[in-house]
């Protein structure tokens, strides 16, 4: 989880599915999987922060490439921390893409710390302990979850945005009608 969350292409759902699986044959223990890769997706975060935060955009656009930083992806997570700032850090964590690579513009804005951790780790629990959930649900066919992970991602996008859909409306709408 590191890895994935330095940047680097490995796709959680495999990570987690597989330790789901071991779970599941009850060679991890549910909560110490989770820890663990809430652990190592929080390192690896701070690595991407680091770059960020002591590189900059001008460091990343120049040697991102050879770091395995996709132009794009930085591009997307970066409107994504434009739009929502901080908490982009938490809410993204639940997204395609965006999750991987939020970090680096949490680094350019050079967001507090403490704040940049304790929302990585809120954000990174929820999809953590849900695939490992999924692989140990999954059992022998585990490897599902790589084929559907990116699919419940936009499940769970079109789940934020009908919460962000009604809470506009139950706040905003509903109130100018009152």
């Amino acid at each position: 989880m590191a890895l994935e969350s330095a940047c680097i292409p490995v796709p959680s759902e495999l990570i987690f599915g597989f330790a789901g699986y071991l779970v599941y044959l009850g060679k991890l223990d549910f909560f110490t999987s989770t820890i663990a890769g809430v652990a190592g997706g929080l390192i690896g975060s701070l690595i991407a922060y680091a770059i960020g935060f002591y590189g900059g955009q001008p460091f990343v656009n120049t040697y991102g490439k050879y770091l395995f930083l996709s132009k794009k992806h930085v591009d997307i997570a970066q409107q994504w921390f434009d739009r929502y700032g901080v908490k982009a850090t938490f809410f993204s964590r639940l997204l395609p893409v965006v999750r991987t690579f939020i970090s680096l513009p949490a680094g350019f804005a050079k967001v507090n710390l403490v704040k940049f951790i304790l929302y990585t780790l809120l954000g990174s629990i929820p999809w953590t302990m849900a695939l490992i959930y999924a692989g140990k649900l999954l059992g022998e066919n585990w490897r599902i979850l790589n084929s559907i992970g990116h699919e419940a991602s936009l499940v769970v996008v079109a789940l934020l945005a009908a919460a962000a859909g009604y809470y506009y409306w139950k706040n905003h709408i509903q109130s100018k009608q009152n």
